[in-house]
């Protein structure tokens, strides 16, 4: 398995997504996007997104929620700042170039905390889900949706074959869930509630964890 993804690399994929990210993962990412949306919605108003992108999932919340968004891409944010000038989104709260390993906000801000196809990417992923756990109200959750490795079988051997190949794109195929396990494990007061497959391909997984 290949070391984590450093933040220069990612910066640079992403500068390069950035133009083309609504129609290339858009129509992709739809359902699992969705999928996580709808589980932070549940979970309370206060929602904050971590790697936010242009800022897809705004349609999916309403007046009944507060969203913040971060990403590190100064592209990507420029974009979601656009949308939320059309005012069609009046529940963004606001939205911040910010690194997810050092997020500036007090301990209990949010009732949720989401990462959409992140978590695998950022240069250390268990600082970046105890800076999530910092921020989580008690009864909150983290709401992850993200491709994990297969482990075993042709996927598997797939995933590791294009994991150089995709690593210049800002891609990890080959990140296990174990990891995200655990991490929630070994904190004593974050549980792993849910874990499933997102329809109708399979290819990602919505993990919800729970502060208890």
């Amino acid at each position: 398995m290949l070391a984590d993804l450093d933040r220069s690399t990612v910066e640079r994929a992403y500068a390069r997504w950035a133009p083309l990210y609504d129609v290339l993962c858009g129509p992709v990412f739809l359902n699992a996007r969705r999928a996580a949306t709808a589980a932070a919605k549940q979970a309370g108003p206060r929602v904050l997104e971590i790697g936010v992108g242009t800022g897809l999932s705004f349609p999916d919340y309403d007046a009944r929620h507060a969203v913040t968004g971060i990403d590190i891409s100064e592209q990507m944010i420029a974009r979601a700042r656009a949308r939320q000038a059309s005012g069609r989104y009046p529940w963004v709260a606001g939205l911040h170039v910010m690194d997810a390993e050092h997020l500036a906000f007090g301990p209990g801000c949010f009732d949720a905390v989401v990462a959409q196809f992140v978590i695998t990417l950022v240069a250390h992923p268990e600082r970046v889900l105890d800076e999530c756990a910092r921020v989580l109200s008690p009864g909150g959750e983290i709401i992850l949706v993200n491709h994990f490795y297969s482990e075993r079988g042709l996927a598997a051997k797939l995933e590791d074959g294009l994991a150089k190949v995709a690593r210049p794109l800002g891609l990890r195929p080959e990140f296990p869930f174990a990891r995200i396990a655990g991490w929630a494990e070994a904190q004593g007061n974050m549980q792993v509630i849910e874990r499933r497959k997102i329809t109708p391909f399979k290819v990602f997984t919505l993990v919800r964890i729970k502060r208890v």
